[in-house]
């Protein structure tokens, strides 16, 4: 009798194993990231370039920031961004304003970039293109592209990304690139202008990605 009574013992032992280890196994399959923090499972999401997934997944403020910017929700970005201390911020800030044609608070943010850091010069460039674009757009009763005048020169740091960066020539984080039509339907979903824009956008962000330095500092 003691016998059965340890065999059925050792047989609810085994299973109750089996069972745990499926569960596992289950959650692995259905989830991909059972064991993973919030931020982890963002930047799985960011990765596979789900934008959009990954902005909800996050919790780091800077993070959730940067996966709203790739989705092309700048003034959300832009919002997330303000809330974040830092000259990274600040100038990542600035960059979303500039993306929503908002060129008076875009140089306000370089300015409070360059508080902090001093002559940093993708501050210094984005802000003299950001007043430029200002002046234009008085001159010409601000009539051009509904007032959104895109990102021609505008430098976007390559620190930016959650993930890390890369030397690669188009858009890149943490080695995953958005092909032209990507780039294309965020810029012309979210600024008033032509496929004109977008290509010259286009070719001075890469010429910028290459020649940022990437740094740590948020």
């Amino acid at each position: 009798m003691n016998n059965t009574r340890h065999f059925v013992k050792r047989m609810a032992m085994v299973l109750t194993g089996m069972l745990l280890a499926l569960a596992v196994v289950a959650g692995f399959q259905q989830r991909g990231s059972f064991w993973l923090t919030a931020d982890q499972r963002g930047q799985h999401l960011f990765d596979r370039g789900d934008y959009d997934a990954a902005a909800q997944a996050f919790e780091d403020p800077f993070r959730r920031a940067v996966a709203l910017s790739k989705t092309g929700d700048f003034k959300r970005a832009a919002s997330l961004f303000s809330t974040i201390p830092g000259p990274q911020a600040a100038f990542n800030q600035a960059n979303m304003l500039v993306m929503l044609g908002e060129y008076g608070p875009a140089i306000k943010r370089y300015d409070h970039a360059l508080e902090l850091r001093p002559d940093w010069e993708p501050a210094v460039n984005n802000r003299a293109i950001a007043l430029g674009r200002a002046s234009r757009l008085d001159k010409e009763g601000g009539e051009m592209t509904g007032g959104k005048l895109g990102a021609d020169e505008i430098v976007f740091d390559q620190s930016n990304s959650p993930g890390g960066s890369s030397d690669d020539d188009d858009e890149t984080v943490d080695g995953e690139s958005l092909s032209d039509s990507e780039l294309q339907a965020i810029w012309l979903r979210q600024v008033q202008t032509t496929p004109r824009d977008f290509l010259k956008s286009k070719f001075a962000f890469q010429q910028a990605m290459r020649q940022t330095e990437p740094t740590d500092e948020k």
